[in-house]
């Protein structure tokens, strides 16, 4: 009789064992993948050198709870970055669980070239603190989670009354699994059109290429309204509604001629 309640107990212990194993979210690892883009500017070139990438885990205090996605040295021509181009901020295993934050450490040396002269840029607590955005996602096991980080510039970027360029980084983070594209062509070419639509109070926006075509990241899945403004006086603007973006999709809405005023 003792051998029975014993083999009974020891069954059920390797079942409560096997249970806690398939339900636990904290267990395996899973991977992360930053993809980094950029809004337009009217700057020629912005360029940064980030040095280290880190995300941070759930639970842990301000100084603990760092992971490394990169330490590699990159250089980055923020501006070559749109229109459907992407650069790799950093890819790494991590520990399944929830992170909340991500952490950009820029190195000496960041610079932007204004119509043909370049300006030393001062990153505010880029290279001491790190650039901190606030972001909360899940790494589950064997599965990869990919996030655009979407620079924007314009608003990043303050020229001081003494002439010095100062940056507060201006990011927006976004899921690519929820996220999806709008893309198109702007004719006549000489329209320099601005591409652009809202998310809430933010902006999304881009310069068409020298074709005329354009693509708008990283937005969330919903209908939007498309708005394409000539900078030129000889063409009227169009606003194209109703267009509906799905995850991991793109919408082409075509070639748009703006007709002359």
């Amino acid at each position: 009789m003792k051998k029975i309640i014993f083999s009974l107990a020891l069954i059920l212990l390797v079942i409560v064992g096997c249970s806690d194993n398939s339900t636990d979210p904290s267990q395996g690892n899973g991977t992360l993948k930053l993809y980094l883009v950029d809004s337009p500017s009217s700057f020629d070139s912005v360029i940064v050198f980030v040095k280290q990438v880190d995300v941070h885990k759930s639970g842990s205090d301000s100084t603990s709870g760092w992971f490394v996605i990169n330490n590699t040295l990159r250089r980055f021509d923020l501006l070559e970055l749109r229109n459907g181009a992407s650069a790799v901020l950093g890819d790494s295993v991590l520990g399944s669980g929830k992170y909340t934050q991500i952490r950009l450490i820029l190195a000496d040396g960041n610079y932007v070239i204004d119509n043909g002269i370049k300006h030393n840029l001062t990153v505010t607590s880029g290279m001491q603190t790190g650039i901190k955005l606030n972001h909360e996602f899940m790494i589950e096991p064997n599965n990869l989670y990919e996030l655009l980080l979407d620079f924007n510039v314009d608003k990043s970027i303050h020229i001081t009354g003494n002439g010095k360029y100062m940056m507060k980084p201006v990011i927006r983070v976004m899921p690519m699994i929820t996220s999806g594209t709008i893309s198109g062509q702007v004719l006549p070419l000489d329209a320099q059109a601005t591409v652009f639509t809202t998310i809430g109070s933010d902006t999304v926006s881009t310069y068409p290429d020298v074709d005329g075509f354009f693509k708008l990241m990283a937005l969330p899945q919903r209908v939007y309204d498309v708005t394409i403004f000539p900078d030129t006086t000889v063409y009227k603007y169009s606003v194209i509604t109703g267009v509906n973006v799905s995850a991991n999709q793109n919408t082409d809405i075509g070639t748009i001629t703006l007709e002359n005023k």
